[in-house]
């Protein structure tokens, strides 16, 4: 779980035990029915992913609840959305699968949870027909799973879901942008 740059600075500042007991008792490398409850109840997430070079990229991913889910205790789901075209995360896990995701509950019951793990990018499965606009599907295979302290998550209250996720029974809207004179020429049409 830690590399010399995470033991120099756990000396430095005397949490190396701390550190330890932290990696012993909670992350572990299999969902649990709890983290698949977590993940399920989010309308969000962060996915950061690194090129072939280890040059980072972190994007923010978002959808209906239960869009992300955990299909097994060693697997989590999540379809890609038709977006701003550049595929930015797709593009860096084709070349490199290590990724770190991010899901945060900002409500009354404030919560993190990390995953780290190797992703593949799957063209075509079957799972895709159940989720509304997917047009590729991430899975992510996990290597550490762990929760942390919520101290510094905001008290925040979602007013109204995105109305750009995609939902079964309504068409898909489009963002305005892309009707901008310097897009709408180059703007691809939406794959179903």
């Amino acid at each position: 779980m830690y590399h010399e740059g995470n033991r120099a600075l756990q000396d430095a500042f005397g949490s190396r035990a701390l550190a330890d007991r932290l990696d012993e008792k909670l992350r572990h490398d299999r969902f649990t029915e709890a983290d698949a409850a977590f993940i399920a109840a989010q309308p969000f997430f962060f996915l950061a992913t690194a090129d072939a070079d280890g040059r980072p990229d972190c994007s923010f991913k978002g959808g209906p609840p239960g869009f992300a889910y955990v299909a097994a205790p060693d697997l989590l789901v999540f379809p890609d959305y038709d977006g701003n075209g550049m595929f930015k995360s797709l593009g860096n896990i084709a070349v490199n699968p290590h990724v770190g995701l991010l899901f945060i509950a900002m409500g009354e019951k404030a919560g993190r949870l990390r995953v780290n793990g190797r992703a593949e990018v799957v063209t075509e499965d079957p799972a895709m027909a159940h989720m509304p606009g997917a047009q590729l599907l991430v899975k992510v295979t996990p290597a550490d799973i762990f929760p942390n302290c919520p101290r510094y998550i905001p008290r925040m209250t979602t007013e109204a879901p995105s109305p750009y996720a995609p939902a079964a029974d309504a068409e898909p809207l489009e963002p305005k942008w892309k009707a901008f004179p310097d897009f709408a020429d180059v703007v691809p049409p939406r794959r179903r």
